[in-house]
């Protein structure tokens, strides 16, 4: 290939990588625009549960529907993801709740993670070379493979929605990255949507009373999780 055709294609594949990210930023926008508009930013806040409740549920059979693409929508935009996983609970009750918010939050996580790779991935890879902490997880997959997935799931190393992103740019595989984060993800979707569930019992105290138990035990499992893998994998945390 002559100097004039490599010059040729990497004019090419710079205009691509443009093309791609100025689509990903107009989509983006419009999403967000869309998402202000019916009010859904100033929804998702602690206060603003009962009122995320009665929005969901005024969609009829669809809520369940509206509910997954809300949690995708706030892994894709870095929305608060606790009212969300609350007002399942509430909602939905917190059987339902876990098979919903479980559904949702593995979906919002592998949308993030596409648009890392295929869509916005300069826009990312901006955002690791400005953090050398974002960083040591694409060092950690080379290294230990899922194992630093699994690792960042269950310890509070790095903020959720930006790993989703981060994994983007690294090797891993979209099957084993949705595998992994589902199941990591689970002890704390049943955790949230049983104490979600717990505020919606009214006057039934032994209902409540059993829905908290169940949180609970899983909120002591979740802070667990850290020291077990601390001590089976402690040089891989110390490292990140």
């Amino acid at each position: 290939m002559t100097v004039n055709n490599l010059k040729n294609q990497k004019t090419k594949n710079s205009s691509g990588n443009i093309k791609r990210v100025l689509t990903a930023v107009v989509i983006i926008g419009a999403i967000i625009l869309i998402l202000h508009r019916l009010g859904v930013f100033s929804y998702l806040t602690l206060e603003n549960i009962s009122r995320i409740r009665e929005w969901i549920l005024s969609f009829g059979i669809w809520g369940p529907v509206i509910y997954i693409i809300l949690w995708i929508a706030a892994c894709v935009f870095f929305l608060p993801g606790l009212p969300v996983a609350l007002v399942g609970g509430i909602a939905f009750g917190p059987l339902w709740a876990t098979v919903y918010s479980s559904i949702g939050s593995t979906l919002g996580a592998t949308a993030a993670f596409l648009i890392a790779r295929y869509v916005a991935r300069n826009m990312v890879e901006e955002w690791v070379n400005k953090s050398p902490q974002l960083k040591k997880i694409d060092e950690g997959v080379k290294k230990h493979g899922w194992r630093m997935l699994m690792i960042t799931r269950l310890v509070p190393i790095f903020p959720f929605n930006v790993q989703n992103y981060v994994y983007g740019l690294t090797k891993i595989s979209l099957t084993t990255y949705m595998l992994v984060s589902w199941i990591c993800m689970l002890p704390g979707t049943i955790a949230y949507s049983f104490a979600g569930g717990s505020l919606s019992q009214g006057g039934d105290m032994k209902q409540t009373f059993i829905y908290l138990s169940i949180a609970a035990v899983f909120f002591v499992i979740i802070s667990l999780i850290p020291g077990w893998i601390r001590k089976k994998k402690g040089d891989v945390i110390d490292n990140v």
